[in-house]
């Protein structure tokens, strides 16, 4: 498969479906967790780069071994996830994160939109007028 095929395919995905698989990937690691941030680098509406903060754990600490998340509560921030989609609006480059916790045995978590635009590429469509040579040097 050349990289126009995997480009096109890759572009045929939705975003929900994309943040479904990106969770999916995180599964193992969200599991044992209780609380934490998703974070989702969005671009042309395609997942880039995305990863989990953890919160801060001290050093010499043990980890408290089943408090955290189940399978069935990861798949359930899974839906919330996805389902949380239907509140971003008009925008294609930017940032999804998910703040999760777990919380006397129910996962809660809220999603936080951020969108990001270039300025280079507004004024790349604004058509650019005309100078002659005395415009430029400021003469």
């Amino acid at each position: 498969m050349g990289k126009k095929e995997e480009n096109d395919s890759l572009e045929q995905v939705s975003l929900a479906r994309q943040v479904d698989l990106v969770l999916e990937q995180l599964a193992s690691e969200l599991k044992g967790l209780s609380a934490g941030t998703i974070v989702i680098q969005v671009r042309n509406d395609e997942v880039g780069k995305f990863g989990i903060r953890h919160l801060p754990v001290m050093c010499g600490e043990k980890e408290n071994s089943g408090t955290g998340m189940s399978s069935e509560q990861v798949r359930q921030l899974r839906r919330m996830a996805v389902e949380a989609l239907q509140h971003k609006r008009g925008w294609t480059h930017g940032e999804i994160s998910y703040d999760f916790a777990l919380r006397q045995g129910e996962i809660y978590a809220s999603v936080q939109f951020e969108s990001n635009y270039n300025m280079a590429n507004i004024l790349f469509r604004v058509q650019p007028k005309q100078r002659d040579r005395k415009d430029v040097s400021n003469k």
